[in-house]
């Protein structure tokens, strides 16, 4: 109901914003913040927090026009980036659980090294896709429909169903709501940790390969605005908790529908690009201001029809001492 109120409220401002050619530009835009979501999600739902992303657009993308520069065809090229992905979620997943470290530390790091890898490859020079298969990633459509929108729809239903019908999913979700119950359980948390960062990592390659293919041009400095906290406001305004257990692929979709939908429709009605983190810093922030107040209110003290109040893992009952929930 918020998407379309906003596309209401944004099309009544803007005639240009509802035409066809605008909303195929708000989605192109908006597949790279949508893929960076989907593995944020994934993340979040273990409790944990991936910064690595948007500078990790950066480091794939330009892997990829490295590799096409050297001569690897653009297949390769592609695989090339999604391996790197691969290498940096792995990174920080095994950093993060048997470091024993907090994600953000982790993932704050890998933000930096992946940002400064590709400066230090390229001298901080810009490198051209000289293959120009490449550029169907970004520019192709099949049936008429934008490659990168049908990637990342293709991409939302595999991990929306291995989240909801597989053991994995199932891992994911246990880890986010105790982490020491799911290992009391059998669940390999090691194995959960690192699974979720590897799925960013890929995420983050796609989107990589994305901005390069439409581009055409690897830059270093890729990724390196927003692009991480519009995937976080993303999944967290689609009812990701930031606290983990909570959240679905569908409602981080959603969420980066909106974000894109706004950023797109400031752009359309000429409203100052300064003003666009300051609007998103606010989604964030009343987005995480309910998801914290819902969880407290969810812990706090209950009142039961029958008299008997629990209140944070004991029960009282009414004329007696309390008693073990």
């Amino acid at each position: 109901m918020v998407v379309l109120l906003v596309a209401v409220i944004m099309g009544a401002l803007s005639p240009e914003f509802r035409t066809a050619g605008n909303m195929e530009v708000l989605l192109l835009n908006g597949s790279v913040v949508t893929f960076l979501a989907l593995g944020q999600t994934c993340v979040l739902l273990t409790g944990g927090i991936d910064l690595s992303v948007g500078s990790n657009i950066a480091f794939t993308g330009m892997m990829a026009a490295l590799a096409m520069q050297a001569g690897i065809p653009w297949w390769g090229a592609a695989l090339l980036a999604i391996l790197t992905g691969v290498g940096v979620g792995l990174f920080n997943g095994l950093v993060i659980h048997y470091g024993h470290m907090p994600p953000f530390i982790v993932t704050f790091a890998t933000f930096g090294i992946s940002a400064s890898i590709p400066k230090i490859l390229t001298q901080s020079k810009s490198i051209t896709v000289v293959d120009p298969m490449f550029a169907f990633f970004g520019r192709g459509k099949i049936f008429g429909v934008p490659l990168p929108i049908l990637m990342v729809l293709i991409a939302a239903v595999i991990i929306g169903v291995v989240l909801k019908n597989t053991a994995v999913g199932v891992h994911v979700y246990a880890v986010g709501g105790n982490a020491d119950t799911a290992r009391l359980s059998g669940i390999s948390v090691a194995r959960t940790t690192v699974f979720v960062y590897v799925v960013s990592g890929i995420t983050a390659a796609f989107g990589g390969i994305i901005t390069t293919s439409r581009l055409m041009v690897g830059y270093p400095t890729a990724g390196s605005g927003t692009e991480q906290f519009y995937s976080i406001a993303a999944s967290v305004v689609g009812g990701v908790s930031l606290f983990g257990g909570v959240g679905t692929i569908l409602g981080a979709f959603i969420g980066s529908l909106l974000i894109a939908e706004v950023s797109n429709g400031m752009n359309v009605i000429g409203v100052d690009s300064y003003w666009q983190p300051l609007v998103i810093g606010v989604i964030i922030l009343v987005g995480v201001l309910f998801d914290t107040n819902k969880s407290r209110f969810s812990l706090g003290r209950k009142t039961k029809g029958d008299g008997k109040t629990v209140t944070e893992g004991t029960e009282s009952r009414k004329g007696g001492t309390p008693q073990p929930a």
